[in-house]
């Protein structure tokens, strides 16, 4: 008797998925999902029973795998970080306008790319046109998939082939290794460098172009800034050097702004300066959807709507639905939430965090929020955190809703710049069930 093997007592597949509860779930979500489930629970009972432990009841481990395995990948965070624009969270978040369109468009048919009054095809680029030329004063507008891919289209459209003058002190990295170096390569255009990293005067660029220059390019230093020994030249500066040259004036912004925030350059300013194509994010400051936006010239802009890359960087119906949402808060003269956070009263901040803390037994801590995104990061915004035992940073990670904080100086600081007033019983109530676990 003592040389049997355990293993041999594991029911089969086959007779688990016969038990009542286990068909009733094949019915409901299809036999090959549930005989998914039973696989991997036995697989992990085998081992189990291999180190000495008795597996328990498997069909309810069964049902339990099976939620997992239904379970969305994609979830609803608590942003407890105190960073307004955090890309790893999803960036902005979206205003009740933009959700609401989002919602009309996605839930039937529209006029994605149809001309209802023509009653001929259309295209999606003619919807936000007329939003985005009051908003900016640009003649013209584009919108793609993102900030990136908005780059490499226009560069692509004005210089393939040709010399893009960039100086030192711009090739940044934009995130998770993309460099504009290599955005630019990737355009067909040829990058000559001018400068330095530190300083980079207005006759570099003018020894630098030259009959094979299509562009230059000035990128915002979204994400870090050179302070001490430095010179920058002048938006106006380029333009005009620019015009004299006939080559066209390419404005990165990064983030971009439709009005004044910091040191952020407005893209209207831009435009304003002379330059042709200022390019520029949808979920950064904007507070919108994923998307990149390019402004300018009429005739730059078509160029690059009419290049073969746009197709492939188009966004889809849902993101302008949400990117028009957002600009009609603007042009009616409101907010999205993203703007909200970063202007909120340090006064109103303190007093949730104090409502945080008598819901949860914890201390009100003063702390710096950050805008995020790669934007103003030489800002520091005043703000205060709910302060709870370091011990309860990964339990509220797995809640429901995950809880993401900041572990600093043994405490979980729970920023309540990036949590609303709707929030924060909700925090209080994933603490308390991760204290009782």
């Amino acid at each position: 008797m003592g040389n049997e093997n355990p293993l041999r007592e594991l029911p089969s597949v086959d007779s688990l998925l016969a038990a009542g509860r286990l068909q009733a779930l094949a019915d409901e979500h299809g036999r090959d999902l549930v005989l998914e489930a039973a696989r991997n629970t036995l697989a992990r009972a085998r081992e189990e029973i291999k180190a000495g432990f008795e597996p328990g009841d498997l069909v309810g481990r069964i049902e339990a795998e099976l939620e997992q395995l239904l379970a969305p990948r994609l979830r609803r965070v608590i942003n407890a970080t105190g960073v307004v624009v955090h890309t790893n969270l999803g960036r902005a978040t979206l205003s009740e306008e933009a959700l609401a369109r989002v919602h009309e468009i996605g839930r039937g048919y529209s006029n994605l790319e149809y001309d209802l009054e023509a009653g001929t095809r259309g295209s999606r680029q003619d919807h936000l046109g007329a939003l985005l030329r009051a908003l900016t004063g640009a003649e013209a507008a584009l919108v793609v998939n993102n900030n990136a891919a908005a780059v490499l289209l226009v560069l692509a459209a004005v210089a393939e082939g040709r010399e893009v003058v960039v100086s030192r002190g711009e090739l940044v990295e934009i995130g998770d290794g993309f460099r504009i170096p290599d955005v630019l390569v990737r355009s067909g255009a040829r990058l000559v460098e001018v400068g330095t990293t530190n300083r980079t005067r207005l006759d570099d660029y003018e020894r630098a172009v030259g009959p094979e220059t299509a562009a230059i390019l000035r990128v915002h230093q979204s994400n870090f800034r050179i302070v001490g020994f430095t010179e920058q030249t002048g938006l106006r500066e380029l333009a005009k050097l620019a015009d004299r040259q006939g080559v066209v004036l390419v404005d990165d912004l990064g983030s971009g702004v439709l009005g004044e925030l910091g040191d952020e350059p407005p893209v209207r300013r831009s435009l304003e300066a002379g330059a042709h194509l200022v390019t520029f994010s949808g979920d950064k400051l904007l507070g919108g959807p994923q998307a990149g936006i390019v402004v300018g010239r009429a005739d730059l802009v078509e160029r690059a709507r009419r290049h073969p890359l746009q197709r492939a960087l188009r966004p889809d119906k849902l993101t302008l639905a949400a990117l028009e949402g957002t600009l009609t808060l603007y042009r009616r003269g409101g907010a999205p939430p993203a703007l909200r956070m970063l202007s909120e009263p340090a006064g109103s901040v303190r007093a949730r965090a104090e409502q945080l803390a008598g819901l949860t037994d914890g201390s009100v801590e003063k702390t710096v929020a950050r805008a995020g995104g790669g934007a103003l990061p030489l800002a520091e915004i005043e703000s205060y955190a709910c302060a709870l035992e370091e011990g309860l940073a990964a339990p509220l990670r797995s809640a429901e809703p995950p809880v993401v904080g900041i572990v600093r100086d043994g405490l979980l600081l729970l920023d309540c710049r990036t949590i609303s007033d709707d929030e924060v019983e909700e925090v209080a109530a994933a603490v308390k069930a991760c204290r009782s676990q």
